[in-house]
């Protein structure tokens, strides 16, 4: 069995994600989203895959060195761990942006079945039944939004640049102009990513996010200032919160923040700052399911 396999899980405090199995195969779920029944969601990790050495078990990127016949198999069964049909998987096109996407029954299947038709895209959003979002990670936040007075999703990829951007906000006002969705309608999670105490950022970051956040707020954002090893102030940076802070600020009550760490368990999920360019991606899933579909 490989090493990956044998750590336990290290849950944040207060964690609102929890471990599903289905033979080798595991993922991450909120179990608050299981009571929505036309919603599809999880985040993936490294078991249950075919991909093999630094991307084993379950790489979901083409883009990493891996076989893509592997890769297709590892989308096959996370779908079918889901519930979702394979030919539903839509992928953003990520490269630390804002910028929204509405992604139409003709876009179904881009980045799996077919090249993607679009770039620089960092969220994805759609009310089209039989389509299932799909973004990429391996440190950066996912955030799921999920309108369910107007049956419409959206993922996003919440980088520190993303953050500092609100793609939080940028999302939300996509929706709200396409669907009519409100902002205190939506049930917002915060998936996997890396925790405040792995996650090390200079004060050049620092400076960018106190454009965007309180002063008050950057007290909980940004924490243990210390000098670095270039001998500069550097600091902890708390993503979660970060983004908890903009989904409250935009007007969404219900929020559920995972509280897994993807440095920490980076011998069952993917992170950059753990493994480097040696690795293979996470995948965050939203979907809807088609009519008459079931969990």
């Amino acid at each position: 069995m490989a090493d990956y396999q044998l750590s336990p899980w290290q849950f944040e405090p207060g964690h609102q994600m929890e471990v599903a199995e289905t033979g080798e195969l595991s993922y991450l779920y909120f179990p608050a989203f299981r009571a929505y029944p036309k919603l599809r969601h999880g985040f993936s990790t490294r078991q249950g895959g075919v991909s093999e050495g630094y991307l084993g078990t379950m790489n979901f990127s083409f883009d990493r060195g891996d076989d893509p016949e592997h890769v297709r198999e590892n989308y096959r069964r996370i779908a079918a761990a889901l519930g979702v049909s394979y030919d539903s998987l839509t992928v953003a096109k990520q490269t630390h942006t804002t910028n929204i996407r509405e992604i139409t029954i003709a876009e179904r299947g881009a980045g799996v079945r077919f090249p993607r038709p679009y770039d620089n895209v960092d969220g994805i959003m759609t009310n089209v039944p039989g389509i299932t979002l799909v973004t990429y990670h391996a440190d950066c936040l996912p955030v799921y939004l999920y309108d369910p007075a107007h049956q419409a999703i959206a993922l996003l990829h919440a980088g520190w640049r993303g953050t500092v951007d609100n793609i939080v906000s940028a999302g939300l006002l996509k929706m709200q102009k396409a669907y009519g969705t409100r902002a205190s309608d939506v049930i917002a999670g915060i998936g996997p990513g890396i925790s405040a105490a792995c996650y090390e950022t200079s004060e050049a970051v620092r400076i960018l996010f106190a454009e965007t956040f309180t002063d008050r707020d950057m007290e909980g954002i940004f924490t243990d200032p210390h000098i670095g090893e270039d001998g500069a102030r550097h600091w902890q940076l708390d993503l979660a919160r970060a983004n908890h802070i903009l989904l409250q600020n935009a007007g969404v009550q219900e929020i559920f923040d995972g509280g897994v760490c993807t440095y920490r368990n980076a011998k069952r999920l993917f992170s950059h700052r753990a493994q480097g360019v040696k690795r293979g991606l996470n995948a965050a899933f939203l979907g809807l399911p088609e009519e008459g579909g079931t969990r």
